[in-house]
């Protein structure tokens, strides 16, 4: 390896101890009561180091939350040949979703950060903090191209309005993840048929037959 090469694989290894630092201080103490700061002593770099990779402690626990968006769309569309309707794919993609934002962030950590955020989701998103927004914003434009994949296969009907569909879930997964979250031992059995109730229930809408579901 080149002296290049050895310096960016140094670079990637000292973010992810900032990295895994700050989230096991997130998890032990809490997400507001940790400071900068203490991440840089714990993770045994400098105050100025910790802020050449992070802006911000916010910048650290979203981009995990990035990651674990993309692996959970990325598997859904992957698997899409698997199921015979829309409703096992969606149930599918939720499945990853939680298993995944789990991975990254435990419930008590969802419990703290969700409630403020949940006021200021909607169409508008005014208030969101820009950086949530982008996380956000990626992860509905990913379940666009899920919804469009499962037009284009048939399984749901060509002209359907992804777009709001995609924001539709997404804007509801918030709320049904913070109810996860806020039980204890946490009910995923029941959360998976809530989740699943949810989709059915929008794939086949309030109207007659003729009107086409979703």
């Amino acid at each position: 390896m080149n002296v290049s090469g050895l310096r960016e694989q140094q670079k990637a290894m000292r973010r992810e101890t900032i990295s895994r630092t700050a989230l096991g201080l997130f998890e032990a103490q809490g997400y507001q009561t940790t400071t900068m700061e203490q991440i840089a002593r714990l993770a045994a770099v400098s105050v100025p180091t910790v802020f050449a990779y992070f802006g911000s402690k916010q910048e650290i626990l979203l981009e995990k939350l990035r990651e674990a968006d993309h692996r959970a769309v990325a598997e859904a569309r992957r698997r899409l040949p698997e199921f015979a309707n829309a409703l096992e794919a969606l149930c599918c993609y939720e499945t990853h979703l939680t298993d995944y934002a789990f991975e990254v962030l435990p419930a008590p950590l969802w419990r703290e950060i969700l409630p403020p955020l949940l006021p200021l989701l909607g169409a508008g998103q005014q208030g969101v903090p820009e950086a949530y927004k982008r996380v956000n914003d990626a992860l509905v434009n990913e379940l666009k191209c899920l919804l469009q994949d499962l037009c284009d296969s048939g399984k749901l009907r060509a002209g359907l309005d992804v777009e709001y569909a995609a924001f539709l879930i997404n804007d509801y997964g918030h709320l049904q993840l913070l109810r996860l979250c806020s039980r204890e031992p946490l009910d995923m059995a029941a959360h998976r048929e809530e989740v699943r109730r949810f989709m059915g229930f929008i794939l086949a809408g309030m109207q007659g037959p003729a009107i086409a579901p979703l």
